[in-house]
């Protein structure tokens, strides 16, 4: 796992508005924090990803994300594993951010597993930007030699650390139904 100073220095670039690369359950992630418009922008300009897709989050705790979703009385659960990572679709509420959610009344949110990505959120205090690291229509890179190579000069920090055992991109489900919406 990244050294503790790695997780801090990240967490201080994200809170003052910058873009780190990490490593997720499979792949090596793009994050900011989802509250900050211009962040979020230079993401999906790197990716050259359409905003009305709107991104996915990552919390540690599902505390960090209650002010943005909409749900009937009850615990959020928000059950994933390491190898088998869950991104649940939630109802967003009139608070989410529209450059999250894109075109979309929801929000997705995976509680991340991965040892370095959760301490990131810890360390941060916030739900973070988790959009894969590579640009529209190219496979993310797993190995930090090939994520320093393409993004080095597009980001403001690359978090050491290994990507987790998933094989690919995480299983997408509707919060409300449990329907599967993308398997893994």
């Amino acid at each position: 796992m990244a050294g503790s100073q790695n997780i801090r220095h990240a967490a201080r670039i994200l809170q003052a508005g910058g873009i780190i690369a990490y490593p997720t359950e499979g792949v090596f992630g793009l994050g900011c924090l989802p509250d900050d418009p211009d962040a979020v922008g230079k993401i999906l300009k790197i990716k050259s990803r359409d905003p009305a897709m709107g991104l996915i989050l990552i919390v540690s705790d599902p505390g960090q994300i209650v002010e943005w979703i909409e749900l009937p009385k009850g615990d959020l659960d928000l059950q994933s594993a390491n190898d088998n990572p869950v991104t649940w679709i939630i109802p967003a509420s009139d608070d989410a951010p529209p450059w999250i959610c894109g075109d979309h009344d929801s929000i997705a949110v995976r509680l991340t597993t991965h040892p370095v990505a959760r301490a990131l959120c810890n360390e941060a205090d916030s739900a973070i930007v988790s959009t894969s690291a590579n640009t529209t229509g190219h496979s993310p890179p797993r190995n930090s030699l090939l994520l320093r190579r393409q993004f080095r000069a597009l980001v403001d920090y690359i978090v050491p650390g290994e990507c987790g055992p998933a094989t690919g991109p995480s299983e997408i489900r509707d919060y409300l139904t449990g329907e599967i919406l993308r398997p893994s």
